[in-house]
């Protein structure tokens, strides 16, 4: 996926950034950075019950801070208490940026 970027966004490696998808070698090796659970691609159904609580403004970070922008791709940890965005390709692997999953009360 190729994302044209503005004027006044030109990194140094060019005009274009690519969003690759994770490779499962590299999933098998991620872990939640605050209780070192694995981590697994958050199945589509489930992103997309997330991604309409995010619509209704109903989510929040774990630094209580609302989550104002759908996901296109998430992992969720083996316990499935916190959700980490996939941006761009990117784990977004921050513990404040975590989504906990005890704020939904239909599963998600």
């Amino acid at each position: 996926m190729l994302a044209r970027l503005g004027p006044d966004d030109n990194p140094p490696w060019g005009r274009y950034t690519v969003g690759m998808p994770l490779s499962s070698s590299l999933v098998n090796v991620l872990c939640c950075p605050v209780s070192h659970e694995p981590l697994s691609p958050l199945a589509s159904s489930r992103l997309k019950k997330l991604n309409q609580a995010i619509e209704q403004g109903s989510v929040l970070f774990v630094d209580h801070t609302p989550v104002e922008a759908p996901l296109k791709d998430a992992l969720i940890t083996r316990d499935e208490k916190v959700i980490y965005a996939i941006d761009q390709g990117i784990p977004v692997l921050l513990p404040d940026r975590g989504i906990g999953t005890t704020q939904f009360t239909d599963g998600v």
